[in-house]
């Protein structure tokens, strides 16, 4: 009698592409993931200041490969910064209460956004100063001051890079939420802690914001409050 060849039963090749799609993306044995969460669940949550610390110095490494100079370097944590600012706009301004959810129509609203509601979300505590450039020339420009960035407290700065500042990360975020409001403007941190005030201060940064000439000139024809 001639053997016949043995054919694999269909559930054995169900199984095997089933194992084999569940190596990609894996979902919860509840079929729900981090997308199905509402927004405000994670409002009041907080985030280790060692974790951050970990996950930023990697970041800062990151980026440092194979930059050409301190600007480079500070350019490359603006643009990581930048995607994370577009997103919280929106989502810090869906969780503020329903008779104060506007969007800012003005750069002066704006600007009190970013240094109260972001700066808190951020680093729960409101931003140390907001002014406006006293120069005629540029109309444009404006500063919010921090005295202590966190970003700053756990990077080792070699002193032949005594000139960057990793608040461009900041920066960044900054810049993105101008940008998500509609006020497009091109945000740098620059460290100031010098002199006397550097005694109390060392690592003091003002982060300067000079908005698109379509902004101010957009400004010019909106009511004065």
């Amino acid at each position: 009698m001639a053997s016949q060849p043995i054919k694999p039963s269909l559930a054995g090749n169900a199984t095997q592409s089933q194992r084999t799609s569940q190596l990609g993306l894996r979902y919860p044995s509840n079929g729900k993931t981090i997308y199905h969460r509402p927004l405000n669940r994670s409002r009041t949550q907080e985030l280790s200041q060692a974790s951050f610390a970990y996950l930023f110095g990697e970041m800062v490494s990151y980026a440092q490969k194979r930059v050409t100079g301190i600007q480079d370097l500070e350019k490359r944590l603006n643009v990581q910064g930048h995607p994370i600012g577009l997103k919280l706009f929106d989502l810090l301004l869906y969780r503020e209460p329903p008779r104060t959810q506007t969007r800012p129509l003005n750069i002066i609203a704006l600007l009190q956004f970013i240094t109260t509601i972001l700066w808190r979300h951020l680093f729960s505590r409101p931003a140390d100063a907001l002014e406006k450039s006293s120069n005629p020339d540029t109309p444009d420009e404006y500063m919010i001051s921090d005295n202590d960035p966190l970003v700053n407290q756990y990077i080792s700065v070699p002193k032949e890079m005594n000139q960057l500042n990793c608040a461009a990360f900041v920066a960044g975020i900054v810049e993105g939420v101008c940008d998500g409001a509609g006020f497009p403007a091109r945000v740098t941190a620059h460290s100031v802690g010098k002199g006397e005030e550097g005694e109390l201060w060392p690592g003091k940064t003002v982060f300067l914001v000079k908005f698109q000439p379509e902004v101010v000139e957009r400004e010019a024809y909106l009511p004065k409050s």
